[in-house]
């Protein structure tokens, strides 16, 4: 499938240690030739941390994409109505903003765009990274599991025996998930071993 002048919205969430990798994804999204507007939640345009400066980030994503950071709710609102998204992505959707979604609270700019897609009936396609997948944040992540126009970058336990609630999307699945979101399909598994190597002690 071509995602050549597809409308795609890229959020980006806190948690800051992905977002290196997720940088190479949204760059192959714009070989693509599809239009990514990038959104970021309030904590990634105000944390520096051992990842990288916050302003560094921002600046990185205007470079791959070629347009200005959304950073308000008010500037991701008309995302719905006005200039309404083909697909919105959050990766990686930390827990915090996982439950935040699952509870229809809508208090930073990538969960306004998301909401602004779900009322037009469009996909959202999240890329989970979040140390309590498995513990009180399940209940949050199956109810989205079972949400519509809801989809999911298979995803999962990074690390069994040191974090055993975590999981994290393999953002390796990010496109062909993107083009199975917009034909209204899961891509599957959704759950997988993200890291092979990790299941031997």
């Amino acid at each position: 499938m071509s995602l050549k002048g597809k409308r795609i919205g890229f959020g980006l969430t806190g948690s800051h240690h992905t977002h290196s990798q997720v940088f190479p994804q949204i760059e192959k999204l714009v070989m693509e030739q599809a239009e990514v507007i990038p959104i970021v939640s309030y904590t990634v345009q105000n944390t520096d941390s051992k990842f990288g400066k916050a302003s560094e980030h921002i600046e990185k994503l205007e470079s791959i994409t070629g347009r200005k950071v959304i950073r308000t709710i008010q500037d991701a609102e008309p995302l719905g109505p006005k200039y309404p998204l083909d697909i919105m992505i959050i990766a990686p959707l930390t827990g915090n903003s996982l439950s935040k979604l699952a509870n229809a609270l809508t208090d930073n700019p990538v969960l306004m765009a998301s909401k602004s897609t779900m009322r037009n009936q469009n996909p959202v396609l999240l890329g989970v990274t979040t140390n309590d997948a498995l513990g009180l944040n399940g209940s949050n992540l199956i109810k989205l599991m079972n949400s519509k126009n809801i989809y999911f970058i298979p995803f999962g336990q990074d690390a069994p025996y040191h974090k055993p609630n975590s999981m994290t999307a393999n953002l390796d699945y990010l496109q062909k998930s993107v083009e199975y979101a917009l034909n209204g399909k899961q891509l599957q598994p959704i759950i997988i071993p993200y890291l092979p190597k990790n299941m031997l002690k």
